[in-house]
C-alpha cells in the first residue's frame, strides 16, 4: 500500500482513522511474535483500500476542488524532477525581473529536447513566499513569452504545467500591465510554430491558467478542476457568500469530467486511487506517458498545421458558447 498523504480532507476521515488504526497496529506488530496481527493488519489496509475507492468514485465538484487543490498533490517542481533530464532554468523577462511563481527551461523529456514552463505553489511557507503561492505577476508571463519565442527559434515543443488559483491582483502587478502581459502569453501560445502541450496538474484558475494553456492539447488530471473564476470568488460576487462556493462549483461545471463534455479539455489522465497525492510517483508517470503520447502525434505537423489544429480548437469552443 503506498505512503497514506500528511494531509486528510473533512471527506477522507473515516480513511483517516482506519489508517491510523493500522499504523498503531502495525508498530504493535513489531514488538510481537512474527504474524501475530497479520490478519489484521491485511483487513484494515483491504478495508482502507475499498473506503478509499469508494469515495473517491464519487467525489462532487467541491471535494474535486479540495483534492486538485491538495497540499500533498505533486507540484511542478516534481513534474521537472519525476519527467525531465538535464533541466537548466532560465530567468527574467529581460524588462523588469524575475518571477519564480512561473518555473521554466531547457530539458529533455524522454529523450526529446523541450521548453519546459509551470505554476510552482512551493510547499511551506519560506517556498510558498519565493514563488507567491503560483500566482505570476506580469514579469512571469512575459518570461514565458520570451521562452516560447526561443523555443520556435530553435524547433523546440513547449511543455507546460498549470497550477495556480489565477494571475497575481496585487497593485504593483497591475501597475506593470498584468492584463496585457495574460494576453500576450495566450496569444504566443496560439500561434506558436512548435507543438505545444499543457497540462492542468492541479487548480487552473482565470487568465493566469490560460496565459500557459494556449495549446494543441490540453491535458487534464481526473480530479483537477480548470475555470474562469474560483467557486469562492463566484460565491462572493453573485451572492456576497463565499459560503456558497460549493453550489458555485457545482454550477460552473469545472471538473475534469464535465469540461471533456465541454471540449474544452482534451484529454483526462486517470489519477491514482485517492488522487495524485496519495501516489505521486504513479500519478507523474502516468502524466509523463500521455504526454509523450501526444507530443508523438503532433510531432509530424508543419508549423502551419501545428498553428491551423490550435485555431479550429478554440474557435469550436467560441462556437459551442456563442
Amino acid at each position: 500500500m503506498s505512503t497514506p498523504p500528511r494531509h486528510y480532507l473533512d471527506f477522507e476521515r473515516p480513511i483517516a482513522e482506519i489508517e491510523t488504526k493500522l499504523d498503531e497496529l502495525s508498530k504493535l506488530s513489531e514488538t510481537a511474535e512474527p504474524g501475530a496481527f497479520e490478519a489484521e493488519i491485511d483487513a484494515l489496509r483491504s478495508r482502507a483500500d475499498r473506503f478509499r475507492r469508494d469515495v473517491y468514485a464519487r467525489l462532487d465538484p467541491w471535494q474535486k476542488t479540495q483534492v486538485a487543490r491538495h497540499p500533498d498533490r505533486p507540484h511542478f517542481t516534481d513534474f521537472l524532477a519525476g519527467l525531465i533530464e538535464d533541466f537548466v532554468e532560465l530567468r527574467g523577462d529581460r524588462v523588469f525581473g524575475d518571477d519564480q511563481a512561473i518555473v521554466a527551461g531547457l530539458g529533455r523529456f524522454r529523450g526529446v529536447p523541450v521548453m519546459v514552463m509551470g505554476h510552482e505553489k512551493g510547499r511551506d511557507t519560506e517556498t510558498r513566499l519565493k514563488h507567491n503561492f503560483g500566482m505570476a505577476r506580469p514579469e512571469g508571463y512575459r518570461k514565458a513569452v520570451r521562452l516560447m519565442d526561443m523555443a520556435e527559434q530553435f524547433n523546440l515543443p513547449v511543455l507546460t504545467f498549470v497550477d495556480t488559483a489565477g494571475a497575481y491582483p496585487g497593485v504593483g502587478a497591475e501597475e506593470r500591465g498584468q492584463g496585457e502581459a495574460i494576453a500576450r502569453s495566450t496569444e504566443r501560445g496560439l500561434v506558436l510554430g512548435t507543438p505545444m502541450i499543457a497540462t492542468i496538474t492541479g487548480e487552473g484558475g482565470s487568465g493566469g491558467a490560460l496565459a500557459l494553456a494556449g495549446a494543441n492539447k490540453v491535458l487534464i488530471l481526473e480530479h483537477s478542476i480548470y475555470s474562469v473564476i474560483s467557486p469562492e470568488a463566484g460565491s462572493s460576487i453573485l451572492f456576497r457568500d463565499r459560503g456558497q462556493a460549493a453550489h458555485m462549483a457545482r454550477a460552473m461545471r469545472i471538473t475534469a469530467q464535465e469540461l471533456i463534455g465541454l471540449k474544452i479539455i482534451d484529454r483526462i489522465i486517470t489519477e491514482p486511487t485517492g488522487g495524485a497525492h496519495a501516489d505521486a510517483e504513479a500519478a507523474i508517470k502516468a502524466v509523463g506517458d500521455v504526454v509523450e503520447e501526444e507530443l508523438k502525434a503532433l510531432s509530424s505537423l508543419t508549423p502551419d498545421q501545428l498553428r491551423k489544429q490550435r485555431a479550429e480548437r478554440f474557435y469550436a469552443i467560441g462556437r459551442s458558447f456563442g
